[in-house]
Formats: C-alpha cells, sequence, structure tokens
C-alpha cells in the first residue's frame, strides 16, 4: 500500500453511491457518455471527447471535467490509497487501489471504475482544523496533501495525530474567509472586465444610480469625453453635477489623457474619471493637484463599489455582473 498517495473520491452529490462504494468495493465516477475510456492515452484527447459529449459544457467545465476522469482513469495506480466521505456518520472510509480502470456498466450508476479494498475509518471530528479544511475541496477526485495525509494514517492506525501548531478555528475561518474574498474580488474583476465598452458604460452608470443619482448616457462617438452624466435631477441643471469618462481597455491612463478631460469640465462639475486599465503615477498626480474635484477609478475600486452598492443595483445593472451572496459562520 502507497501511503505516499492518497485521492479523494466522492460519491456522488450527497454521497448516493456511498453504499454501492462500500459494500462492492469499488470506486466509481460519472461521465457515463463518454464510454470505455480505456483506450484514451492523453489528456488532450479525452478533452475532445468530453467537449463533443458535452457540447453543453463551457471551456471551463470540459477542462476541469477531462482533468478529474484523467486523474483517475491514468493518474490512479494500483496500491496508491483512497478514501470517501459519508457525511451523514461525518466519516472517511479509506482503501487501496485493487484494479486497473475498468468501464463497468452493473455495479453502480457511475461506469468509470476502480476496485478498492477498503481498510478503515476515521471520524472528521478527530481530524485537525487544518485537514478538515484541506478536506472540504467540492471536487469529485482530488489529492490529499501530505499534512492531511499523515494525520489521516495515524488516526487511521489508532495512533493521535502528530501534534501541529494550530491556529484556532475561528482564526483558521478567518484565513479561509480572507482568502476567499481575494479571489472573490478577482472573480468580479474578471466578469466586469469582460465586459464590452458599452456594457462597461451601462455598469458605472448602474452603480452612480444605486448612489442615488439620475444618469444620462451618451452614444458612442458623441460624448466628446462625456460618457456619463450623473446628477440629482439626471439632467445636470442640479448639483453636483457628475461628468463621468470611462475607458475600458488595456493600458494605463497618464497625465494627458487626465488633462484632456479636466479641460472639458466646468468649474461647478465633479469629474470620475473611469479606467479599467488603471492610472500611470504622472495622472494620480495631475488629479490629486487639480482644481476641479476628480475621483480616478481603477478596476479594484470598481469592484468595492459593485460589492458595496450591489443590493441597491436595478436589474439590468445585475444582469451584467450577475452575483450570489453567500453566508458565512460567525462566532
Amino acid at each position: 500500500m502507497n501511503k505516499n498517495q492518497l485521492w479523494m473520491v466522492r460519491a456522488g452529490e450527497g454521497a448516493f453511491l456511498l453504499e454501492d462504494f462500500l459494500t462492492k468495493n469499488i470506486v466509481s465516477i460519472g461521465w457515463n457518455a463518454t464510454g470505455d475510456l480505456s483506450k484514451v492515452d492523453s489528456i488532450e484527447k479525452l478533452k475532445e471527447l468530453v467537449r463533443k459529449t458535452y457540447p453543453e459544457y463551457k471551456n471551463g467545465q470540459v477542462i476541469s471535467s477531462a482533468g478529474q476522469i484523467y486523474r483517475f482513469l491514468i493518474d490512479f495506480k494500483i496500491g496508491d490509497c483512497v478514501m470517501t466521505y459519508n457525511p451523514s456518520e461525518r466519516t472517511y472510509s479509506i482503501g487501496e487501489i485493487a484494479s486497473d480502470y475498468k468501464f463497468d456498466t452493473k455495479s453502480c450508476e457511475y461506469f468509470h471504475t476502480r476496485e478498492i479494498k477498503w481498510i478503515g475509518k476515521v471520524q472528521r471530528d478527530d481530524l485537525s482544523t487544518s485537514t478538515k479544511n484541506t478536506l472540504g475541496a467540492t471536487l469529485t477526485i482530488f489529492d490529499i496533501p501530505k499534512q492531511a495525509r499523515e494525520e489521516l494514517f495515524s488516526l487511521l492506525a489508532g495512533k493521535p495525530s502528530k501534534t501541529i501548531e494550530e491556529v484556532s478555528e475561528q482564526e483558521s475561518l478567518e484565513i479561509i474567509k480572507e482568502d476567499f474574498i481575494a479571489k472573490s474580488h478577482e472573480f468580479i474583476k474578471d466578469k466586469a472586465l469582460s465586459l464590452d465598452w458599452e456594457e462597461m458604460q451601462e455598469l458605472v452608470a448602474g452603480i452612480l444610480r444605486a448612489m442615488g443619482y439620475k444618469t444620462r448616457v451618451s452614444p458612442r462617438g458623441s460624448d466628446r469625453g462625456k460618457d456619463i452624466v450623473a446628477s440629482p435631477d439626471g439632467l445636470g441643471l442640479e448639483n453636483p453635477k457628475i461628468v463621468v469618462e470611462v475607458k475600458h481597455r488595456q493600458g494605463s491612463m497618464g497625465s494627458q489623457e487626465v488633462r484632456s478631460f479636466l479641460g472639458g469640465l466646468r468649474a461647478s462639475d465633479k469629474g470620475l474619471y473611469v479606467s479599467t486599465g488603471g492610472f500611470s503615477k504622472d495622472a494620480k498626480y495631475e488629479a490629486e493637484r487639480a482644481n476641479i474635484p476628480i475621483t480616478l477609478v481603477d478596476s479594484d475600486i470598481l469592484v468595492e463599489l459593485i460589492i458595496q452598492y450591489y443590493d441597491s443595483f436595478d436589474n439590468e445593472t445585475k444582469t451584467l455582473v450577475p452575483l450570489k451572496k453567500i453566508y458565512w459562520p460567525i462566532r
């Protein structure tokens, strides 16, 4: 038994295949429609097969699915260890791979199969917080890292796990939350940056409406540097009148672009310059010393504004960057 390699194989949604796994001494994965994969010998061939078999899959789904199938097909070796989770009992069953890949249409609902020699179980509640977090990945198949692997095998042998200097559960949750927030910001930024220029203009206008302003959006080519005008009345007759320019392209805006924008403003105006490519140091200096108040918004600030005002977005703006609220446990 190779204790240096431990794979997680989840037993389907809600672990509905768990009984089959344990009583029939197998693990299996879905994607049945691909058929027998015994002769597939490269990840590229597998991607092409998944793309052809599941035309509704987006490119990311194709890559993720093919990667997991390839691990099960090629990376799994006889003698490697596997584990699966029983959420109702909160236990991990650990076993040893006892066969090569086979396409078995009779043992259970998932046909891509490996025979397993089950060895024993480990209680999730006995694990350290760091290992619990490691095992929380949602992929069907993933590799268990060394520290978690050693702890699992130690508990499986009936020995207490090695004492590891460990942060508290609350501190661990905070670390995970901070990492999750950082990743969420990047995903939201990716979504926003994928918009075309007109959609980006509408997004900025939607943010201003969520802040309580009424907006007037200029059609392409006729704005002369004024893409959006925001004001309490929507006509720019009441103060504050905010004149907005939106630059949605790669490359930072320099001092010349900021000066040009300022040149089109009146003394009573307030300027908002949005550049998804950011601003140069000279551009920021130009804005700071300007006589007319001007705020520079790069992609990071744009994401912060999206998050801050999203609940007040109108439906049209929400469709540009669709988000879902996620709840997080607190102590």
